[in-house]
């Protein structure tokens, strides 16, 4: 099994799986289904990372950690600098599926694991798991965050500054000030406009998040307002659909059946919805949950299904792509996700090895030469949906050799 090359300092790290064997991915706080992965500096929060690997023999894996600058590039610090005691340690705690068509194993590990295994320092950080015969290949790496709360931040979720597109943005302004409350507090001399950087995510979406720029002071507070970045396009209600019943078809599945000695579920024919009104039904903004409705371990006797999506369409766009976006691809705009117009079936189609369970996703368009999917072509924009967003401060100061994390604030 070979995976990508180690990450070394300067190369971006994202969320991804480096190994097709390599399928449902979970890293989470305190273990806590849907929690972020998000430490406190100096607490004794841990994270859980889940994961499974398709095939009956069990393997030896290591986990390790490394250090990012705030864009996500491995810096070139010592892991002495930032975790106390070892920055790899195996992962030992494994099982195997059980009473499942598809064999896999299911590992699961404690983060930090060892005694005396400690993070130091805020900021950003790449978790990657390796073969322990094989430790310069990568199976798969996931980021996660240690932060300080050494600023206090506002957000609120507005209508456009602009007053264009009202019904179909929102605004996300950001305020960021001293936070008395904490020992270690940034002093408003220190919260200086060129030592913060500001970044905001709507949901877990990577192709739009935005670098925020200062607008200017109000008492004391760095401002970040009425800019052409701080404006979001609403999208709709994700769209959703539950495998957690391999028996018979459940939400938005159409069939379900075992052939050849897998399973196999045809999702209900996609609309696009970009001409209709907003959806209020209430699902998880892209998230996923393993479920499984007949068994008692969810983990190891959930099986896999493929998953087939199915997107009718007379004729196919010839100026860009479309998108099957949400944790169940990682979010990414890449060929995994990417769905494939069959023109003697007059759709866009795409199968996925999922595991049992509940998934939500939308459907993204990716214009030629773009780099942001567009949610208007397929999904509608619409104000009143419920988007997640999540603010990033970073603090860098003269002489730091790092970039800290000094605040994360949630907001809808």
């Amino acid at each position: 099994m070979v995976g990508c090359s180690v990450a070394v300092s300067g190369q971006v790290v994202t969320d991804s799986n480096w190994v097709e064997q390599v399928k449902t991915v979970v890293l989470c706080r305190n273990g806590v289904e849907l929690e972020p992965p998000v430490l406190t500096l100096g607490s004794d929060e841990r994270l859980l990372l889940r994961f499974d690997v398709l095939g009956a023999e069990a393997e030896n894996y290591r986990y390790r950690i490394q250090h990012c600058d705030s864009h996500w590039q491995v810096d070139d610090m010592e892991p002495g600098w930032y975790v106390s005691g070892f920055e790899e340690a195996p992962i030992e705690n494994y099982s195997s599926s059980f009473t499942t068509l598809t064999d896999y194993v299911h590992y699961y590990q404690y983060i930090p694991s060892q005694p005396g295994q400690q993070l130091l320092l805020s900021g950003n950080y790449v978790l990657s798991v390796v073969p322990q015969d094989y430790p310069d290949s990568v199976l798969l790496t996931r980021r996660f965050y240690v932060v300080e709360g050494s600023v206090k931040v506002e957000a609120a979720v507005t209508a456009p500054y602009d007053n264009e597109s009202v019904f179909q943005r929102r605004e996300v302004d950001v305020a960021v000030g001293d936070n008395r409350d904490y020992a270690g507090m940034l002093l408003p001399p220190q919260l200086n406009p060129a030592y913060v950087r500001v970044v905001v995510q709507q949901n877990g979406r990577l192709d739009n998040a935005r670098e925020l720029e200062f607008s200017g002071y109000e008492r004391g507070a760095l401002c970040y307002r009425h800019r052409r970045a701080n404006l979001f396009w609403g999208g709709n209600t994700f769209r959703y659909f539950d495998i957690s019943n391999i028996r018979s078809a459940m939400y938005n599945v159409y069939h379900i059946e075992e052939y050849g000695g897998e399973w196999f579920a045809m999702l209900k024919p996609l609309e696009d919805r970009s001409r209709g009104h907003y959806v209020t039904e209430k699902t998880l903004n892209g998230g996923m949950k393993v479920n499984v409705w007949d068994r008692t371990n969810k983990q190891t006797e959930a099986d896999y299904v493929q998953v087939n999506f199915t997107l009718p369409m007379e004729y196919p766009y010839l100026n860009g792509s479309i998108y099957v976006v949400g944790d169940l691809t990682q979010w990414h705009l890449d060929e995994r996700s990417r769905m494939e117009y069959r023109p003697e079936r007059k759709a866009y189609t795409l199968r996925l090895l999922l595991k049992q369970g509940y998934y939500a996703y939308q459907l993204l368009f990716l214009p030629k030469g773009e780099q942001e999917g567009l949610t208007a072509t397929l999904e509608g924009d619409h104000y009143e949906t419920p988007n997640s967003y999540t603010v990033y401060v970073y603090y860098r100061g003269p002489g730091d050799r790092y970039d800290r994390l000094v605040a994360i604030r949630g907001i809808e």
